[in-house]
């Protein structure tokens, strides 16, 4: 049996792929822009926009490219600036 998507499905998908290409966003930005689960993008823009728009699937497909080969870079970013935070407050505490 064939599953049958709505019209509402493929207009969020592009409308989602757009915004991610427009602000080279994300998966977990758009998520939060669009307030739905980061799975749920990730499902619409390689699965379902597949098939509604495969040019802009292309697109797309390239920025996850992007955005998973640096993500190692972004997680040791964030790690630093927490770390960083961290001993900012603790040098605050020990000051009199």
């Amino acid at each position: 049996m064939r599953k049958v998507y709505s019209d509402r499905t493929e207009e969020r998908c592009e409308q989602i792929a757009l915004y991610m290409l427009e602000n080279n966003a994300t998966v977990r930005k758009a998520a939060s822009r669009f307030g739905i689960s980061k799975s749920t993008v990730h499902k619409d823009v390689t699965g379902n926009l597949k098939k509604y728009n495969y040019r802009l699937y292309l697109k797309v497909k390239e920025l996850l490219d992007v955005n998973k080969s640096e993500r190692h870079v972004r997680g040791g970013e964030a790690t630093r600036k927490k770390y960083s935070e961290i001993k900012m407050i603790k040098t605050k505490q020990t000051l009199p």
